[in-house]
């Protein structure tokens, strides 16, 4: 089925959709492929600070991780923060983002074009399946 889908397709769920469309994102991510080159393998860094050092706060981690997959509901803070911070799940933060989207989202409108060639496929099915409106 497809994204937001629960109980095989029966069941649509906008916090769902949402939370899915970031695994989307991050897979999408992932698979676009990566560069490998000395700098982003950090040759030199590796060569500057030696075996048995300290990587993660150097300026080419910390730049590389910037480049990396940023999601918005899944949490990667520490479990303390996170309690502080009012515990809340990825999912609960996925109804709250679709929820916000849901009331104040604004999409553009259709061209008249598209919205002609949306009613040309709607005339053509209903004609088809023999519906007619009196």
């Amino acid at each position: 089925y497809g994204l937001g889908m629960l109980e095989s397709g029966i069941t649509f769920d906008f916090g769902q959709l949402v939370l899915d469309c970031e695994f989307a994102r991050m897979i999408k991510h992932t698979v676009q492929g990566f560069r490998v080159t000395d700098e982003t393998l950090a040759i030199g860094v590796i060569k500057e600070i030696g075996p048995g050092g300290h990587y993660l706060m150097h300026d080419h981690t910390l730049d590389g991780m910037r480049s990396q997959s940023r999601p918005e509901l899944i949490d990667r803070q520490t479990r303390d923060v996170w309690q502080k911070a009012g515990a809340t799940t990825a999912y609960e933060r996925a109804v709250a983002k679709a929820q916000w989207i849901l009331e104040n989202h604004t999409p553009d409108p259709l061209s008249d074009e598209v919205l002609l060639r949306i009613r040309a496929i709607i005339d053509d099915t209903e004609k088809e399946m023999g519906i007619t409106h009196e």
